[in-house]
């Protein structure tokens, strides 16, 4: 099963709800018979300014080692272009993998949307 998102904003976050598997081989569908990863879909937005992502992993079932190379990749670029990047809503499984592979210590993950939009107001703040 291939994946696709639905990209929806709130305030100056824009919220990415993925779906499916983010693994080898598993591109995130765009568009109609076209497919690009994860991190080229985060890339386009952040350089469309949309700085602040959440990526709402409610519907994903599985990440491989390449995902998490997507999901690093990710937050690399949208850190270098000014903004910042969490993961909301993981299920115990992804939760699992992504404290393994001490990804929570290099990507913000909150347990729903409402904490990872305080805490980007909480930057802003800050800022």
């Amino acid at each position: 099963m291939g994946m696709t998102y639905e990209a929806r904003q709130t305030g100056d976050v824009t919220i990415l709800d993925i779906n499916g598997r983010i693994d080898l081989g598993v591109p995130i569908a765009f568009g109609p018979g076209a497919s690009v990863p994860l991190k080229t879909v985060v890339r386009d937005f952040a350089e469309r300014g949309h700085r602040n992502i959440v990526l709402n992993l409610r519907d994903v079932t599985y990440i491989d080692s390449s995902g998490i190379g997507e999901l690093v990749g990710s937050v690399t670029t949208v850190r270098k272009l000014g903004g910042d990047l969490r993961v909301v809503n993981p299920n115990m499984k992804v939760q699992l993998l992504l404290r393994t592979c001490k990804m929570d210590t290099v990507i913000d993950v909150k347990p729903d949307e409402a904490s990872a939009l305080q805490a980007f107001s909480k930057t802003a703040t800050r800022a």
